[in-house]
């Protein structure tokens, strides 16, 4: 198992290092406590994506040192144009307080696609070429057609969303594709933003027309002994394209949690039951209005 759990990497798009504490605990404690987890546990990766200056100077404080983790940021959006986007990812690093990071990343598809976007990428190439990174990558949805945007920008590391119910980067085979000619591929949305983990009664509306096929695979992990946090986990740290799966928590309750099931053996279940087929339930843009 510690393979796998090696494979597991932590989001801190939920620390909310900005919002005030809950139930009298500082923010800054919680983070530090699921950092610490984390980096006990073995965690690999650590995303740290955009968050308010202040917040990052805080995440920089609470990092274990040394750091255990490899360390990835995403570039600002390239319409103020390259060398804003460089003095960006320079001050952002200097926050956290580190020298290097592992890989930065174009912030989505559409922005490389944008006017600007080549000399962004040609930006981050160079960075990664003096030794700022070591890999720069993309974050794509199913729909940006990821085989033909590693084509043209042969980016070091792709994330792509992947889970029990969203599986078509799997079964059109394009997380093979992307692994088989060296990209490295990080799997993130590995819970459909927690349908699995919700009650049925509070699935998002634009859900309703799959909820027979969600029912199913709730059904499915029953039957198999597991629960829906283990066998997501499962699910995803034993997909061989995969060299990372990201998770994001709120709480130590929460990492506490993921670890328990990353260390877990994988239940044995059908994944290939538990896939919907409606594109509508799985597009973004329909998650995003929810």
């Amino acid at each position: 198992m510690t393979s796998l759990i090696a494979k597991l990497g932590l989001g801190s798009g939920q620390f909310r290092l900005d919002e005030p504490a809950q139930r009298g605990r500082p923010r800054e404690a919680e983070a530090r406590d699921i950092l610490t987890i984390g980096a006990r546990a073995g965690l690999s990766v650590l995303e740290v994506g955009r968050h308010s200056s202040a917040a990052e100077t805080t995440l920089g404080q609470l990092l274990p040192r040394p750091n255990p983790f490899r360390l990835t940021i995403t570039s600002v959006r390239p319409d103020r144009g390259a060398d804003f986007a460089e003095t960006e990812i320079r001050a952002q690093m200097r926050r956290l307080g580190v020298e290097a990071v592992d890989a930065i990343f174009a912030p989505s598809a559409t922005d490389l696609l944008s006017p600007g976007g080549p000399a962004l990428w040609d930006r981050l190439r160079k960075l990664r070429d003096a030794g700022v990174c070591r890999k720069v990558g993309v974050s794509v949805y199913a729909s940006d057609d990821p085989r033909g945007l590693a084509r043209r920008f042969k980016p070091d590391v792709v994330q792509a969303p992947a889970s029990l119910l969203d599986q078509r980067l799997i079964i059109d085979g394009t997380l093979a594709e992307l692994a088989g000619s060296g990209i490295e591929v990080q799997l993130r949305s590995i819970f459909l933003n927690g349908v699995l983990l919700l009650p049925p009664d509070r699935a998002p509306s634009h859900l309703k027309a799959a909820a027979g096929r969600i029912s199913r695979a709730r059904r499915l992990i029953a039957e198999g002994r597991s629960d829906p946090l283990q066998a997501a986990l499962g699910f995803a740290l034993s997909r061989p394209e995969a060299s990372a799966v990201l998770v994001d928590v709120a709480s130590v309750a929460e990492m506490s949690a993921v670890v328990a099931a990353a260390q877990s053996p994988p239940p044995d279940l059908d994944w290939d039951e538990m896939a919907l087929d409606d594109p509508d339930a799985l597009d973004p843009r329909a998650w995003a209005a929810a």
